[in-house]
């Protein structure tokens, strides 16, 4: 069965990093476009960073494109998210997410075109 574990999550001060791990198993890493999105208290998931099936394509939301990279190692069918400059907005749970391309290279930055997702892990910036 399908399983994404993100882990690497947890509190950090304003300006600060973390690097986020998604490891997936049960599927052909290769053939999944992946993406991050996050949910902060009261508010809906939303984008934050999506990667080709190669790695040769990425998007990032504007609020977080200059500090945020996203990056991808198929070998270990794992993504990270690299995340610096850290600020109290950033505060929120981050979700792993792959969606199946077989025969195309580009990211996937809508939540409802993505096949399977992670549980999330805790991301909390003190100021």
């Amino acid at each position: 069965q399908v399983q994404l574990v993100e882990s690497g999550g947890g509190l950090v001060q304003a300006g600060g990093s973390l690097r986020l791990s998604c490891a997936a198993s049960g599927l052909t890493f290769s053939n999944y476009a992946m993406g991050w999105f996050r949910q902060a208290p009261g508010k809906e998931r939303e984008f934050v960073a999506a990667i080709s099936r190669s790695g040769a394509r990425t998007k990032l939301v504007d609020s977080v494109k200059d500090r945020f990279t996203i990056s991808r190692d198929n070998a270990k069918n794992t993504v990270f998210l690299q995340m610096g400059s850290l600020k109290p907005e950033d505060t929120a749970v981050y979700y792993c997410a792959a969606a199946q391309r077989w025969y195309i290279d580009h990211y996937v930055s809508r939540r409802e075109e993505y096949d399977y997702w992670g549980q999330g892990t805790q991301v909390t910036v003190s100021s």
